[in-house]
């Protein structure tokens, strides 16, 4: 029998020098050669697994790419499934395909055989993959069937505004809706979209941003669906000429998930796409956030202190927002007053006074900030300095006892500093304010259940990485692709940051309008590590890949 250690470097999952490595601590600690591999990070489960499964020859499947067969799950109940972590999922010449984490439990085979009188073969799959597939094919889609069939068997049109604004909760169409949102929160996705089509209503999640059919629901529940999902967003339901802003609340497995809805009227009726704003998000503490331990020093010492500003910066959709509000998480306690001034309010904090910005009200962040430094605040967020106005007061802000802290558009924490002097603010005044620039940027984070360890000759990597490397050659990860991230090779994101301690020299050269590469040459000199080093550990670690690193960083 062919040994495991064999099978996953013909697999090019291991190197033989990791495999050496691995088997020395297995044996140091006494425990399996697949748990120290898993436990080190080297392998993932489904790696380990499928080389499990082909040592003792039985056939390894992904369910997410396996082609389950929705008539042949129904003949074993949900329960069974449930409690032997086995799913039936084909049936070929009267033999039943099992897919089971323990092929091994000769009880499970035994109930199912006799439950679905059918001679039962197993297949190996992973313990998190049979219980996805359970979540997904035996409860979700057969409630939704079953709901569309009560839908369809309503008269007519099913439309809530001709019926006014009270529903029962236990209508079709109402769990229709909920259905669709808890399928979305369990899926990760973090948009859903209702789109009215000629002949039917499509339902698509965004999953790891990427657009995912799910559901065609019929035509005749299109304006029952988007009317009740108005209503418990607070949306005008008489309104179906012109674009619309809601909000809605729902609580899934014990936890407030927000969602932000918009409408948006199409040639076949008002599409809606409802973005899911999941509270861990607000909730996330700063260790969840990666940041290297220099890194964590470094921004530690800044938000601890009584007052000054500490500046969040990068392009759009780079986690800035997720980053202060980790922050705040931090610092906010019940005896300072956290006054926060956004645009828009995305997460609800308990405890934190959040203000929405409102321009045709004559509430822009510079008139809201003036406001609320009369509130007698002790810690400050503005969302984000657009303007010079707004800046001047953050700043003078900082400047008489308050911490202040704030997002800026810059490529990197250097430029902060002569972003700022452009919007005409005194240099001296900078200097003295900010006390710590935060750049950062979302890289991709490698799928865990396909990565592949890769050899490469350092002579062959970009100049500005070469003179980090001592070794001939590295051994770094690479996205393969697998059901589990979509064939993407990367599920999730993670941040690479760029820390900068504003001392004295930095604070000199502010005032004498150094450019951005003096104060960068100050700052690494000082301790500073820039984006590119800090995701470079990171690609070195195995989280993410070098050519994401270099997609991300320029």
């Amino acid at each position: 029998m062919q040994q495991l250690g064999e099978i996953l470097i013909a697999d090019g999952v291991l190197t033989e020098h990791q495999l050496m490595d691995a088997i020395d601590e297995q044996r140091a600690r006494g425990q399996s050669l697949g748990r120290t591999l898993v436990e080190r990070g080297m392998v993932s489960e489904a790696q380990l697994v499928r080389a499990l499964a082909q040592q003792v020859g039985m056939e390894f499947v992904e369910l997410g790419d396996y082609p389950i067969d929705r008539a042949v799950v129904t003949m074993v109940p949900e329960s069974v499934c449930r409690r032997h972590t086995a799913l039936p999922v084909s049936v070929s010449d009267g033999v039943l395909k099992v897919a089971m984490s323990n092929p091994a439990n000769v009880v499970a085979l035994d109930d199912i055989r006799a439950i679905a009188r059918l001679e039962v073969v197993p297949v190996v799959a992973t313990h998190d993959d049979v219980l996805a597939a359970i979540d997904r094919y035996c409860r979700s889609d057969a409630e939704l069937e079953d709901l569309q069939g009560e839908i369809d068997q309503e008269p007519g049109d099913v439309d809530l505004a001709s019926m006014g604004a009270v529903i029962e909760d236990d209508a079709p169409i109402v769990r229709f809706v909920n259905l669709i949102i808890s399928q979305a929160i369990q899926d990760r996705a973090s948009d859903i979209h209702i789109e009215p089509a000629e002949s039917h209503v499509g339902i698509r999640y965004r999953i790891d941003g990427v657009l995912h059919e799910m559901q065609r629901a019929p035509k005749a529940t299109q304006n029952g669906m988007i009317s009740r999902i108005k209503i418990v967003s607070d949306i005008d339901i008489a309104e179906r000429r012109k674009p619309q802003d809601g909000r809605l609340s729902v609580t899934h497995q014990g936890r407030k998930v927000d969602l932000r809805v918009a409408t948006l009227p199409t040639v076949w009726g008002e599409k809606v796409v409802m973005r899911i704003l999941d509270n861990a998000t607000a909730t996330m503490a700063l260790e969840d956030l990666g940041l290297s331990d220099n890194n964590s020093v470094l921004f530690e010492q800044s938000y601890a202190k009584p007052y000054g500003m500490i500046l969040v910066t990068g392009p759009t959709g780079s986690g800035k927002s997720t980053t202060l509000y980790a922050t705040l998480n931090q610092i906010a306690r019940p005896e300072i007053n956290v006054i926060t001034v956004e645009d828009p309010v995305e997460y609800r904090i308990p405890g934190i006074n959040q203000v929405q910005v409102n321009p045709k009200a004559g509430m822009t962040f510079a008139a809201a900030l003036r406001s609320i430094l009369r509130a007698d605040p002790d810690v400050v967020l503005v969302g984000e300095i657009r303007d010079g106005e707004t800046a001047q007061i953050a700043i003078e802000a900082a400047l008489t006892g308050h911490l202040v802290l704030s997002t800026l558009h810059t490529n990197d924490a250097p430029s902060a500093i002569t972003r700022l002097t452009e919007m005409d603010i005194e240099p001296f005044l900078v200097g003295s304010a900010i006390d710590c620039v935060v750049a950062q940027r979302l890289a991709r984070r490698l799928c865990l259940q396909c990565r592949q360890h890769k050899e490469f000759e350092t002579a062959s990597l970009p100049d500005r990485l070469r003179a980090a490397v001592t070794e001939p050659v590295v051994t770094l990860s690479v996205p393969v692709g697998c059901s589990h991230c979509s064939q993407t090779g990367y599920r999730g994101r993670l941040a690479l940051h760029e820390v900068m301690a504003v001392g004295e020299e930095i604070e000199r050269l502010a005032v004498s309008r150094a450019s951005s590469a003096e104060i960068t040459r100050a700052a690494t000199k000082g301790g500073m590590e820039s984006l590119l080093m800090d995701g470079w550990t990171k690609v070195r670690d195995g989280l993410t890949s070098l050519e994401e690193l270099l997609r991300v960083v320029k």
